[in-house]
């Protein structure tokens, strides 16, 4: 049976994540990248697709159930995770070292706590997204499963008893209080010499430990929800590829938007837009390497090419992402069909180019120096811009029902053109500002005429629609018009009426209509949590701020008790949907936060010396 998807933690090396059921079973793990294939696959099946569990065992040797207690080790990606059992407690540690060069690793350390248990480790790798049976042998005292180019090395303790059959280990143990017993999988290409390293486990938990002290020292928020903040900075950290500075939109494929539904996508992958708004948080929280790193991946990914710009690229800057199906997975709930790859990679989204350069001026703006391919990069994609500003989209929600004038693209055209202004005003760049001022103004104009419904007062989802789009809950933030301009004021007020459920939960845009020939997809999907932060900037910005707040507590409420957010909630079931954890979620969390703080020292005024 499933699990919720809140049932799972993630821990990661920044080159890749696990997921680790409450169980204590890792459900999901592509040990030698993010995108790469995995070896345990349940998340998407059965326990034949695969998995690694360590648990404690009842009389009959079978898992005991959940964990009582799971959390993270402080301000760590380091989990902990308790069993009370009437022999006794039990802890298991889960974390990935940082790989700082070396094999990638997924270290688990038993604790006795009180009394003796009984332990079972069940190791069933299953390569190729859960096709393909391992090769198994013992080298050295080590549990070696091979398929294809692929290696897993488990080290287990000398005195876990072992029992191999059908591509699964079997090693059960007793482990009592004071004591500890080690498990260590490391991953490496099957056709190398030598073995991986067997690591010290201590040395090692210290160091993963003392990596995420110094990384969250930077963090320069201290406002409301602290806690909160920093738990989603930890995870949109996770989900940054050390190597190259790529941000991944989330660690898994194909979990649903809807149960039984067909919306399920593979998230594995850097969406120029996801990862600026990502770039954004972090920024607005004191955190600039990562900035400069995903700078340099986004100039070597574009190649000073961009009038032929992607939405969307591998961690290491590749172009090709065909999507396929996976048949032999069912997926989650038997949500099929499950898929790598994704065809939207082929879209055009004409907002990206606003979201870059937002990004890049943000950067600015935060003292990163600017480097010469950084301001080619900007005038080449404004040159793209003025050329096909005109044309219809796919829109930031990539819809596969047929192009359209959405307005959120406009409007960050908009964008892409003022923040150069900006930038050329302030001497940054050379360029021809009277001629970026005109495109900007003329941009404007033409939104505020074609994307406006005055008989509603609202903007609109597209040129001519009587739909909505949560996106124009952006407006206010984007700059395009004053948060109090009656217009902003009324389309945040239509989208809230429309959109969103009875809490303030708010849905992307319609899917209960006809909406099949917008978005070219049978059935309908959950709220969409980033654009419930938006919400929640929304009415903070439109002076709201008491609405606002209570919105925004009550997103914090939904997320899993270890702060995870999926990309959306069923507010019918009350449960997460779609990809987990999912960086735009986290990106709202924060980007709220840190908005509701500045609003609310604004509007308790200077502080007076006493």
């Amino acid at each position: 049976m499933s699990r919720r998807i809140e049932d799972f933690a993630v821990v990661g090396d920044m080159q890749t994540a696990a997921l680790v059921c409450r169980d204590g079973s890792v459900d999901w793990l592509c040990p030698s990248r993010f995108d790469g294939e995995a070896v345990f696959s349940r998340l998407l099946g059965t326990e034949e697709h695969g998995f690694w569990r360590i648990a404690p065992t009842t009389a009959q040797g079978a898992p005991v159930a959940d964990a009582d207690r799971c959390r993270y080790w402080g301000e760590s990606l380091v989990l902990e995770s308790e069993w009370d059992t009437p022999s006794g407690t039990v802890r298991v540690t889960d974390f990935m070292p940082p790989r700082h060069g070396r094999a990638p690793q997924l270290i688990r350390i038993v604790h006795g706590l009180e009394g003796r248990v009984e332990m079972a480790s069940t190791f069933r790798p299953r390569f190729g997204y859960g096709r393909r049976l391992p090769w198994m042998q013992e080298i050295d005292g080590r549990t070696v499963a091979e398929s294809g180019p692929e290696a897993l090395w488990l080290t287990t303790p000398l005195d876990a008893a072992a029992e191999e059959k059908d591509g699964t280990a079997h090693h059960t143990f007793f482990v009592a209080a004071g004591e500890r017993r080690v498990f260590c999988l490391s991953w490496q290409p099957s056709h190398l010499d030598g073995q991986p390293d067997v690591p010290d486990a201590g040395e090692e938990l210290r160091h993963t430990l003392e990596f995420w002290g110094d990384w969250v020292a930077q963090c320069t928020y201290e406002g409301p929800y602290r806690e909160a903040v920093v738990r989603a900075l930890i995870t949109l950290k996770a989900m940054t590829y050390a190597p190259t500075g790529a941000i991944v939109a989330a660690v898994t494929t194909s979990l649903p938007e809807e149960i039984g539904g067909v919306r399920n996508w593979d998230y594995r992958y850097t969406w120029l837009r996801d990862a600026s708004i990502t770039l954004s948080a972090l920024l607005r929280t004191g955190n600039r390497q990562e900035a400069v790193k995903w700078r340099d991946w986004l100039l070597r990914a574009v190649s000073g090419d961009p009038e032929n710009l992607q939405i969307m690229y591998s961690i290491l800057g590749e172009r090709d992402l065909p999507e396929r199906e996976l048949p032999w997975l069912p997926g989650y709930e038997n949500s099929a069909p499950v898929r790598i790859g994704n065809g939207a990679v082929d879209q055009l989204q004409l907002d990206v180019p606003g979201e870059v350069i937002e990004t890049l001026f943000m950067a600015h703006q935060s003292g990163i120096a600017r480097c010469e391919r950084t301001g080619n990069l900007i005038l080449r994609l404004i040159d793209y811009l003025r050329e096909h500003w005109r044309e219809p989209d796919d829109g930031i929600w990539e819809v596969r029902g047929g192009r359209r004038h959405f307005v959120h693209s406009k409007v960050m055209e908009w964008v892409a053109v003022d923040r150069t202004v900006r930038l050329a005003e302030a001497g940054v760049l050379n360029a021809d500002l009277a001629s970026l001022v005109a495109l900007r103004d003329e941009i404007h104009a033409e939104v505020c005429e074609r994307g406006f419904d005055a008989e509603r007062n609202t903007f609109t989802q597209f040129y001519g629609s009587r739909e909505l789009d949560a996106s124009l809950l952006l407006l206010p933030r984007t700059g395009f018009l004053p948060a109090d301009d009656p217009r902003v004021i009324g389309t945040v007020d239509a989208v809230m009426d429309e959109l969103a459920t009875a809490d303030g939960l708010v849905h992307r845009y319609p899917t209960d209509q006809d909406q099949e020939n917008l978005d070219g997809l049978p059935g309908t999907e959950g709220t969409f949590l980033l654009c419930s932060f938006w919400a929640v900037d929304a009415l903070a910005l439109t002076g709201r701020l008491t609405q606002a707040r209570a919105l925004f507590e009550r997103l914090l409420d939904l997320r899993s008790d270890l702060g995870l957010l999926a990309e959306e909630y069923d507010p019918v079931q009350g449960r997460q949907l779609g990809n987990y954890p999912q960086a735009f979620s986290m990106i709202g969390l924060v980007d709220s936060a840190v908005q509701l703080a500045d609003l609310e020292r604004a509007e308790a005024g200077p502080v007076m010396a006493a």
